[in-house]
């Protein structure tokens, strides 16, 4: 389980907001550039039925990976990295405290 501090939950806030370009964390907001990102953590990835993925994240989904905190840590240090040919722009996050952050935002809807 990952425990949020209420500083952690703000700095994961913070460091969400540029990603609300083209992400939300409402399940009913549809329609953006990127994937929904609600219930991300434990979800297939590539598992929002409503979007178009780029062919790695499909393949991805197609051999079963799913999102866990690790996981999600670790693509956002690099994307591009961790699945080359992504479509998504970001360049990462060097910070890992602010990507721990990041992530125990994602994956407690709580903390909002």
């Amino acid at each position: 389980m990952l425990a949020a501090a209420p500083a952690a939950a703000e700095d994961g806030a913070s460091l969400f907001a540029p990603c609300r370009a083209c992400h939300s964390l409402d399940p009913a907001e549809r329609g953006l550039p990127g994937p929904n990102l609600a219930g991300l953590i434990g979800r297939k990835i590539g598992g929002d039925a409503a979007f178009d993925y780029s062919p790695v994240l499909r393949k991805a989904r197609d051999e079963g990976l799913t999102w866990d905190a690790p996981r999600l840590e670790t693509f956002l240090a690099d994307p591009a990295e961790m699945f080359p040919g992504l479509w998504m722009s970001m360049r990462g996050i060097e910070d890992a405290a602010g990507r721990r952050s990041l992530v125990r935002f994602l994956a407690d809807p709580a903390s909002r």
